[in-house]
């Protein structure tokens, strides 16, 4: 397909999703009036058929230009009787004939019935134009934006006459500038002279966007002089606006992957920080919310399907519940026999979670599973040159969510007191009559369930299969033995600060090796502070 139709196809389509909206008031009024210029075409030379061009695209109706489009291909006719205008296509022995304005079926009509509007290649770069010049006018602000990012990208220099049109007229002052930016590149691009391209590169340094870098490197690289310096210079200064921009990125997805990590490590802060249990089946917790999550989604797709907006929501109760039950029974039933012992805990719960990585192969298969995106939670925006997808942010909120929910648990109930209690002194908790195996029970509840609604969180930008959480517990050592065991507030520092280095260290190191650094570097870090950047004492539960 041509990019004459395809820009055709697109008007008519504008067409028909605005509707009237799109159209002139005088045209919307009546299309009928637009007729005579139509026919108008079926007279005259190659110069009065560009004037006629030129006054279809005056009228600013993007009804015309199919008309155009046709006549650009060769399959505009007019009818020799009566002198109306058609876009014909082959049909036997002659040819089936379409209004221009309607597209409806006009009939047929023999060869010598009817004679070709001719055009050649002077007037095809007018048709373009025109074509282009339409939308550019279109009443609708987004059509006019996404015409002159269009004419941007194509950088077409026979643009340049429609898009000062377009300019002079414009009320909008964002489609304007798009529009200055369009010309900027189209002048660049033409045979202009060098005071107009040094004006273009001045507007295209103020956008300071890649598209603009790349066309002023191609200016700079090809041109010479003043004109050349001018490319050079802005080429410099968006370049080092771009790499603020960059860190800028950069940050932002270390805090959320710090964010994700947090989720994953602030469960594990209790179990292993204030507990002192090494649970190596943390991560089957994160595992099982995500799983919690699948089924709320399925169940809701299969009965409310409207409901689907409000899953993530419903997933998250249910996630903690089915979570913290499972960890209050692994409590109960093997990590309260193992107290005092950590290398007997960490075999334990390594192969209780092969257990439970086997179980949820039984039940849902070991591939993975879709989760999907609410609608709130999905496409991203941009601030300058940086791009935020609305799930990380929204994981990022969550996050600190849970954090400071964690937090005013710990400091602001009587489970919370009950937990610190125990923590620092066990017997004289136990003789003020303190239930401590139970506030073990739940606090160990506590940590798996936060898991679990972590789980949740990570079933929106991870895949959902047997092996989600052993992804993220080793991970999640680092950050609590890095923040500072059993302290809250370092889990939180550690996980930032883990995230935005493994972010910064990626580009030149990789993934892989950069988690390694990360990993040499917790250790080296750990020999000068074993007790972490905020040290907190832990407890030692006696049997």
């Amino acid at each position: 397909m041509s990019l004459l139709r395809s820009l055709a196809l697109v008007i008519g389509l504008l067409v028909v999703a605005l509707g009237a909206g799109s159209v002139p008031a005088a045209a919307q009024n009546d299309t009928e009036s637009l007729r005579p210029l139509i026919n108008a075409l079926a007279d005259g030379k190659y110069k009065e058929t560009e004037k006629q061009i030129g006054d279809l695209a005056a009228t600013g109706n993007p009804v015309v230009a199919p008309a155009l489009e046709a006549l650009s291909d060769g399959d505009l006719y007019f009818r020799k009787s009566d002198k109306q205008v058609f876009i014909t296509s082959k049909s036997g022995e002659g040819y089936a004939l379409t209004d221009p304005l309607t597209l409806e079926s006009a009939g047929e009509a023999g060869k010598r019935e009817v004679s070709k509007i001719k055009v050649n290649n002077s007037l095809r770069r007018v048709i373009r134009s025109a074509l282009g010049s339409l939308t550019l006018m279109a009443a609708d602000p987004k059509v006019r934006k996404e015409a002159a990012e269009a004419v941007f990208k194509a950088k077409d220099p026979d643009a340049i006459e429609g898009l000062d049109t377009a300019i002079a007229k414009e009320t909008n002052d964002e489609v304007r500038l798009v529009m200055e930016q369009a010309r900027a590149a189209a002048v660049l691009n033409s045979d202009r002279s060098d005071g107009e391209k040094l004006e273009a590169v001045e507007v295209l340094s103020s956008m300071g966007n890649r598209d603009a870098l790349s066309l002023l490197i191609g200016v700079r690289d090809s041109s010479t002089g003043d004109l050349q310096a001018a490319a050079a210079t802005a080429v410099k200064r968006i370049e080092k606006t771009l790499a603020l921009w960059d860190n800028a990125q950069n940050i932002w997805y270390g805090l959320s992957l710090g964010s994700v990590l947090l989720l994953a490590a602030i469960g594990l802060a209790i179990t292993f920080g204030v507990m002192g249990v090494i649970n190596m089946a943390h991560g089957e917790m994160v595992m099982i919310g995500a799983y919690v999550t699948f089924m709320v989604q399925e169940v809701i797709r299969n009965s409310a399907p409207g409901l689907f907006d409000y899953s993530l929501l419903i997933a998250l109760p249910l996630a903690f519940l089915v979570s913290g039950a499972i960890g209050v029974g692994i409590e109960r039933g093997i990590i309260r026999w193992l107290y005092g012992r950590p290398l007997e805990t960490l075999l334990a719960t390594w192969g209780l979670s092969l257990i439970l990585q086997q179980a949820v192969r039984s039940l849902f298969g070991p591939t993975n599973r879709e989760v999907g995106n609410p609608d709130w939670m999905s496409g991203a925006f941009e601030i300058g040159q940086m791009t935020v997808t609305y799930n990380r942010m929204w994981i990022i909120f969550f996050a600190l969510a849970v954090f400071a929910g964690l937090m005013l648990v710990l400091k602001k109930t009587p489970f919370g007191l009950y937990t610190r209690a125990v923590t620092q002194n066990r017997r004289m908790a136990a003789s003020m009559g303190i239930r401590t195996p139970w506030i073990d029970a739940l606090t160990f509840g506590l940590g798996s369930g936060i898991a679990g609604i972590a789980g949740v969180a990570l079933s929106q930008i991870d895949n959902v299969s047997p092996n989600l959480g052993q992804g993220y517990i080793i991970d999640s050592f680092m950050v609590v033995v890095f923040g500072g065991v059993g302290n809250l507030w370092g889990t939180l520092v550690g996980a930032m600060t883990l995230g935005v280095v493994n972010k910064f260290l990626e580009p030149y190191a990789g993934a892989v090796l950069g988690k390694i650094f990360v990993l040499v570097f917790i250790i080296l870090f750990i020999q000068k502070r074993p007790r972490g950047l905020f040290a907190l004492k832990g407890r030692a539960v006696e049997a």
